[in-house]
């Protein structure tokens, strides 16, 4: 993954660098054509996933408009697609549940500033310290929580209260099934089978599944609700409207957002509201924001052959979550799906975002009337497509089977503990586990080679010289145990501890070397550090032990020592 130069601003680095490239005609028609077909997808996903959020469809239009544009020309990524994901259902549907939507909208702008921050302090390579075990856990496991959700409007159901966990969401389930409607379940599993089919044909390549099959739903809808009042299904008119002095009013308000207060109307519930609960929510926020963002620049990178400024990009969506709350949005990230068709649409620089960002604002100034006809199922069915396209367990099947048994079992822990209680445990716990996994192997690959010359030296060790090799990192797991193999063994002329196969050490390492020298050298026998390399040489020096100054020396290797030796008697 690319880390920002130090040079490069941190803000627009992507913007700028496409500009002073040269931006021609023919690249602003191929960004307008790509911003168009993401705008495409984006508009059902955006309502989609608010209403998956708990929160008005119109609020993930004002999240893709807003933070869209914001990330897009502050980011650091030439053709990320900014908006709600499906990933950050699983945080910010209990923030809602529990706190209300305007701690989600608190919550959204401080994950913005822990972003920032990030951004500023160079903390864009982090995400590369998280393994695969951890991500594919925590994303298999957050799909099969967005599936669990998208259920009760895929089949009609009525829940007798709001579920706050999974487990709770499943009993829901289990006891709600005789409330199931047949104008829901028939227009949700026709979109998803339209959808399925129309993603594995040819054409599907070329045209978005939502721009096809959800109007022909909607259409679907119609028809059956002219059946009878069993046969009527939801929609967002319907869940989302109201009736005002007598007039219908759609589900979704019809112009752009305007700029509001984020805690406006709310403050007197905000403050009954634990804080450190916010403050949990905005961490989880930024740090799955992070990963996401990050990841998907990465991919976008593999289809372009290109470089993105991972710094800039943590700025660029800190910026966007920033702004967005200020109208009606909340917390966005890096999409990858619509980044990927950003791509594949031709999109050549940040331009076609905005572009993007525009089309949702066209269409919340002429669409808002035809958007609200859109079935609540159809929109779960596509959610329900967007949770089977993140999930791929023939793959996680495989790892499980062929991986070592300490990566499985964190695949296995991070989906467990997702779909039990929350991504950021699961990610705390995942993280945790495969350092320790990760310690203990290169603990088994440190040691020490007890006066074993051959096939390591060009001379070999004169009988009157001790001479300990020792190999891999000399760090606090492993450390302790290769020092204590040095021993004091009779009189010797010079003891040799070769480091030329430490790659590094740390604090442990360099206090266990200390105690090993220390022990050879109070038994009168002269120390000679070989071979160590730069860092690790410094990282001894620096300690400035006592008995450097006693006698120990450095060499830049034991072959150098021992033709001194020879040549010394």
């Amino acid at each position: 993954m690319a880390e920002a130069r130090p040079t490069q601003p941190l803000v627009a680095c992507a913007l700028r660098e496409s500009m002073a490239e040269g931006y021609s005609r023919r690249n602003l028609l191929n960004d307008a054509l790509a911003g168009v077909v993401v705008g495409v997808i984006a508009l059902p996903l955006s309502m989609a996933l608010a209403i998956a959020c708990s929160m008005p469809p119109q609020t993930g239009l004002y999240t893709a408009l807003v933070a869209g544009f914001v990330a897009a020309l502050c980011g650091g990524s030439r053709v990320q697609v900014t908006g709600p994901t499906a990933a950050f259902v699983v945080i910010l549907a209990p923030i809602v549940s529990e706190h209300g939507p305007a701690a989600l909208l608190v919550a959204s702008l401080l994950a913005g500033i822990v972003l920032v921050l990030m951004g500023a302090f160079r903390m864009g390579r982090l995400v590369e310290f998280i393994p695969y075990p951890v991500t594919a856990g925590f994303t298999l496991g957050i799909a099969v929580t967005i599936a669990l959700i998208q259920l009760k409007d895929f089949f009609g159901l009525t829940f007798a209260a709001n579920p706050e966990s999974n487990f709770q969401r499943i009993i829901q389930l289990a006891s709600a099934w005789r409330t199931w409607r047949f104008g829901d379940s028939a227009v949700g599993v026709f979109t998803l089978v339209a959808l399925i089919g129309w993603g594995k044909s040819a054409i599907g390549k070329r045209i978005p599944g939502a721009l096809v099959v959800l109007p022909i739903a909607a259409v679907l809808a119609l028809l059956l609700a002219s059946i009878g009042p069993e046969w009527t299904s939801s929609t967002i008119d319907t869940r989302f409207g109201s009736v005002i002095d007598g007039k219908t009013l759609g589900g979704i308000p019809i112009g752009l957002p305007s700029f509001s207060v984020p805690w406006s109307g709310e403050m007197a519930h905000l403050m009954t509201v634990d804080l450190s609960a916010v403050v949990r929510a905005a961490i989880a926020i930024a740090l799955l924001g992070a990963i996401e963002s990050l990841l998907s620049a990465v991919i976008a990178d593999s289809m372009t052959n290109r470089r993105h400024h991972a710094d800039g990009e943590l700025v660029g969506q800190g910026l966007a979550n920033i702004v967005a709350p200020w109208f009606g949005g909340f917390a966005a990230t890096g999409a990858l799906a619509r980044t990927a068709a950003n791509v594949r649409a031709g999109a050549t620089s940040p331009i076609a975002a905005m572009i993007h960002a525009v089309f949702i604002a066209l269409a919340l100034l002429f669409l808002g009337p035809l958007l609200g006809w859109l079935p609540m199922a159809s929109l779960a069915a596509l959610l329900l497509v967007i949770a089977k396209n993140m999930t791929d367990f023939r793959h996680a099947a495989f790892v499980i089977r062929t991986a070592p048994r300490g990566d499985s079992f964190v695949l296995v822990i991070c989906l467990a503990l997702t779909v039990g209680m929350d991504m950021v445990v699961a990610v705390s716990v995942g993280v945790v586990l495969a350092a320790l996994i990760f310690m203990r192997r290169m603990a088994e690959l440190s040691g020490i080679d007890l006066g074993d010359t051959e096939g390591a030296q060009e001379v070999v060790a004169p009988p009157d010289v001790l001479y300990y090799r020792i190999r891999g990192p000399l760090f606090f797991g492993a450390a302790q145990r290769a020092m204590q193999e040095v021993r004091t063994s009779g009189v010797a002329r010079c003891a040799v501890l070769d480091l030329s196969q430490v790659p590094m050490i740390d604090a442990t390492g360099v206090v266990n070397l200390e105690s090993a020298v220390d022990r050879l050298w109070r038994a009168g026998i002269p120390v000679i550090i070989a071979g160590a390399n730069p860092t690790v040489h410094a990282a001894i020096k620096r300690a400035r032990f006592p008995w450097a100054e006693e006698g120990a020396t450095f060499a830049a290797s034991a072959d150098e020592v021992f033709k001194r030796v020879v040549s010394s008697k």
